[in-house]
């Protein structure tokens, strides 16, 4: 065997070696999964994911912890039903076992739909109609959650009003977060993570991209708010 051969199986062990650890290290970092529509996915955002990117860059910079690695699902224009497909879906119920946390940010649209789109004017029967449906849907998606994975903790997000001067729109959206309150006060995994407050007294245009979507400092106040209301453990 000349020395260029050798030299190339040296290099390709060097390579697989280095591979396989790498590999290894990446694997034992932390994961946190999230589901959720537009807001999690991160519309608006011309830099990146939203609030993923900000919340990933919070955790990593803790010192003393493995590096976090969060699996983003969010879907522009989902709903609570479209995350229980998403459950449904083999491949995707297949990585559950692997996370330590789990993001469920949902409900913005399934209001918006039940209301016909938008929020005015408002439908208070049909409100009630998609809560009730959306209640449902959530016990649902938070059973499966922990059912696949018995240890990890869960971070349930409340709704904010896009229009907190709309005194009417900020009923419904109370009545949304009191209902998940309720639904979770009891489960010692699962955390409430209220976002209503947070964009309240503040001009609109410089934290958000459109009517409802943030945009790269409206995310980063939503980031913040969850580390400090959510133990991740470091």
């Amino acid at each position: 065997m000349n020395k260029l051969a050798i030299s190339l199986l040296l290099l390709i062990g060097i390579a697989t070696v280095w591979f396989y650890q790498e590999m290894q290290r990446t694997n034992n970092h932390p994961v946190v999964i999230a589901f959720g529509d537009s807001l999690t996915e991160g519309f608006g955002d011309i830099h990146g994911e939203g609030y993923i990117d900000g919340l990933e860059k919070e955790l990593n910079s803790q010192e003393g912890h493995q590096p976090y690695r969060i699996w983003n699902y969010g879907i522009v224009g989902q709903e609570s039903s479209g995350v229980l497909k998403q459950l449904n879906d083999t491949r995707i119920v297949s990585k559950l076992g692997e996370a330590e946390h789990f993001i469920v940010f949902i409900g913005t649209n399934d209001l918006l739909h039940n209301n016909g789109g938008d929020f005015a004017p408002l439908n208070e029967k049909k409100i009630k109609e998609g809560k009730d449906q959306y209640v449902e849907n959530l016990k649902k998606i938070l059973s499966i959650l922990q059912n696949e994975n018995i240890q990890a903790k869960i971070a349930v997000l409340g709704l904010y009003n896009p229009y907190p001067d709309d005194k009417e729109i900020e009923k419904e959206i109370d009545k949304w977060n009191h209902t998940t309150q309720q639904l979770i006060k009891n489960n010692e995994r699962i955390t409430y993570v209220p976002t209503n407050d947070l964009f309240k007294n503040k001009y609109k245009s410089k934290y958000f991209s459109d009517s409802l979507h943030l945009n790269e400092k409206g995310y980063k106040i939503i980031s913040r708010r969850i580390m400090e209301r959510y133990d991740f453990g470091v």
